[in-house]
Parts: C-alpha cells; structure tokens; sequence
C-alpha cells in the first residue's frame, strides 16, 4: 500500500512507526507545509518519499493508495477538498475531531473507503485506546487497522457525534480545569503536598508540557472551559449546607466518569 501521510507531527510520526513494524508492506511518504520536517520524517524510513506541498495538495498530479491527514483540527476539513483527489482508494484522518472530517470525506470521497481515528494517548505513551469512526472500511483499510491492533492498540467504534460529545468532557474540560489549576497554585514545598496536589501536580506537568498550539485548537474545538468557570465559581459561592450539596453531587458526576475497571 502506497501511504502518504500529510502532517507530519508527533501523531503522523507515531501511525509511520507503527506501520513500519507491521508485516503488510506499507510504502510511506510524507508531506508537510514545512518541507524540511517531510523530509527529515522521508529520511528516518527506508525508501521514503517526502513530497513537496503546493497549493494545499501535492505537487503534480500525484496518487497514493491512501492518503492519511494528521494535519491540525482547524485545517482538517481543507485538506480533505485538497487531498481527496490525489487518494486513489481510501483516506483516513488522526486529527482529534470527527464529526467534520467525517462528513468531508463523504461529501469528496463518496466511492473510496474513509475512516477517522483519534488515539487517546500521546505517542511516548503508546499503545493506547483509539476511537475509530469505520466510515467506509474495505480492502484497503482493513490492513492498516489490523496493524494498528496487532501493535497493541485497543480500537472501538464510535459515532463521530459521541466522540465529539465525549471530547468536550475528557478533554477540553479536563485541560481547561488542569491549566486554572496549574494558574491558581503557588510554589510550595515538595513535604507539603497531598496525594491529591501530587497528583494534579503530576497532571499539570504533563498538559503544559505538550503543544499550546494543540491545545488550543482543542478548546476552540469542544468547549468546555465556560462550564468548567462556572462551577469553579458555583463551589466559591457556596455555603457549609450548599457545598455538602455539590460535593454529593460531584461524588455522583465522578462515579458516571470513572473509567469502569477502576470502580
């Protein structure tokens, strides 16, 4: 399968790694609006191809088997109109949102397979979940995401609207609550802190230590931060009867969050 994977960052970087150890032949290429960072990605592959960016599509008139976009959430739906007519069989797209993509790829490639993936993990910390929206999954797909399991992935379906949905909890919420957090906090000593302190310490350390840029694209995404003030400013409100109220109330919310094999 020949494979041009466009967005070339830590996402394109980790699916390029993982097919490179798959047992089906995967010819890689990449492209990037940086095309330094192309090729830096061509020349850590053997026989890859970096290929040169133009007008929002590859230069020429190129075809890959299928074409991969871990390009920004903000430019996703753009480079499904640029990319869809240089993708011979399939597209998928890593970008974090589903529901445009998704919809995108239906409206440009109505007669090639698509799906959408977002891996709930950052690379260093693979193999993780993956949500995968099988949009139109056959011969040319299946291959792929068999080598995504076979790398330790767990896969599961979802619907590109209860992905969306679940993102506005799991991540634009929980950044936007880590990051006040993190702005609220003053420097104490190391003896001082609790294994709930420690802990968001640790969480803090890990949200502020990736991409801003990504972050952010997150939060124009899904939302969340709004909800996340308001009961900031609901719990600084309350009273002894009125703060035993929320706390039930957030023990009840915090049982429904809780992943199930840790209840």
């Amino acid at each position: 399968m020949t494979l041009c994977i466009v967005g070339v960052g830590a996402m394109g970087r980790w699916l390029a790694e993982t097919l490179a150890d798959a047992p089906s032949a995967f010819d890689l290429a990449f492209a990037d609006t940086d095309a330094a960072v192309a090729a830096d990605a061509a020349a850590a592959f053997d026989d890859a191809e970096a290929v040169p960016i133009d007008d929002g599509g590859p230069e020429g008139d190129r075809s890959f088997e299928t074409v991969c976009l871990a390009v920004p959430i903000p430019a996703v739906e753009d480079a499904v109109a640029n990319w869809a007519p240089h993708a011979g069989s399939a597209m998928l797209d890593l970008s974090g949102v589903m529901a445009g993509p998704v919809d995108a790829m239906g409206e440009h490639l109505p007669d090639r397979e698509r799906a959408s993936l977002h891996p709930l993990f950052a690379p260093e910390r693979a193999p993780g979940n993956v949500a995968v929206v099988e949009d139109a999954v056959g011969p040319t797909l299946e291959p792929l995401l068999d080598a995504l399991r076979d790398a330790g992935n767990d896969l599961f379906e979802t619907t590109p609207e209860e992905h969306d949905d679940a993102m506005t909890t799991v991540q634009a919420k929980s950044h936007a609550a880590v990051l006040a957090w993190a702005l609220a906090g003053e420097e104490v000593r190391e003896e001082f802190h609790t294994p709930v302190s420690a802990g968001l310490a640790d969480i803090a350390a890990t949200v502020t230590g990736g991409d801003a840029r990504v972050y952010a694209d997150i939060q124009d995404a899904f939302g969340g931060a709004d909800a996340v003030a308001d009961a900031a400013r609901t719990v600084a409100d309350a009273d002894g009867e009125a703060f035993a109220d929320l706390y039930a109330e957030a023990g009840a919310t915090a049982d429904g969050l809780e992943p199930e094999g840790e209840r």
